[in-house]
């Protein structure tokens, strides 16, 4: 995979990256040969002596502000920034429940660690003349949820736009601005979600998953993926 890639001694930042779609993505970017750091609020409970990690809440200013110095010292710059950090826990019930509060808590969490880490980072990058930006949008950002998630559904399509204009500025100097859009991923925070779905509804958990597969335009497979690709296994009914 190195050798297919070309990622051999590539220094590469995933936020995010300790759970989901960011583990997968920076154990992928590590057999691909590149350095990775990641960043969580959390030390996870299993980092090899290799792994670099830098603890932070990058939804904070400052914390955004300890992971570029993080870049910088730790990797002595950055080639590769993937941008997974993302997330609702809003509760359900439309956007009557969603106060001030939880629409600063969704934008603080999927638009602005983007924003301002890509301010940090990006100067590196365009003196070098290369490298590559990836943010983690979301099917939602064209399909939101209102029973659930609309607040992170409308901050994922502000982060979806921001990309594209940001794209339009650095790629002709030589860093590429790529959104990815998956559709849905079944990670813990998504069950947790389809969990939430179920309580609120009063039905059981495999009920709430197909409803929300259904609420996506349907996945025609019958399941959703998995962060590392591997069949998903049928979790059967919950309650």
């Amino acid at each position: 995979m190195s050798d297919y890639l070309g990622l051999d001694g590539r220094r590469a930042l995933v936020t995010g990256g300790t759970k989901g779609i960011g583990a997968a993505v920076a154990g992928r970017l590590r057999e691909a040969g590149a350095r990775v750091l990641v960043t969580a609020r959390s030390k996870p409970h299993v980092l090899g002596s290799d792994d670099l990690f830098v603890p932070a809440d990058i939804t904070t200013t400052e914390g955004c502000a300890t992971v570029g110095v993080a870049v910088n010292d730790r990797l002595g710059g950055i080639d590769i920034v993937v941008h997974v950090v993302g997330g609702s826990s809003a509760p359900s019930g439309g956007y009557a429940v969603l106060d001030d509060h939880e629409w600063h808590r969704a934008l603080d969490l999927n638009l602005f660690p983007a924003v301002r880490l890509d301010r940090a980072l990006l100067p590196t990058m365009l003196d070098q003349g290369h490298g590559v930006i990836i943010h983690i949008t979301s099917i939602q950002r064209q399909l939101p949820l209102p029973k659930a998630t609309i607040a992170y559904a409308a901050a994922k399509a502000a982060l979806a736009n921001y990309s594209k204009g940001l794209s339009k500025e650095v790629s002709p100097k030589g860093v590429r601005v790529v959104r990815v859009s998956p559709g849905w991923v079944e990670t813990e925070a998504a069950v947790n979600l389809v969990e939430r779905l179920a309580e609120t509804t009063g039905g059981d958990y495999e009920t709430a998953r197909q409803g929300l597969m259904a609420s996506l335009g349907g996945i025609p497979i019958g399941r959703p993926a998995k962060p590392t690709g591997e069949a998903c296994p049928d979790r059967g009914a919950r309650t």
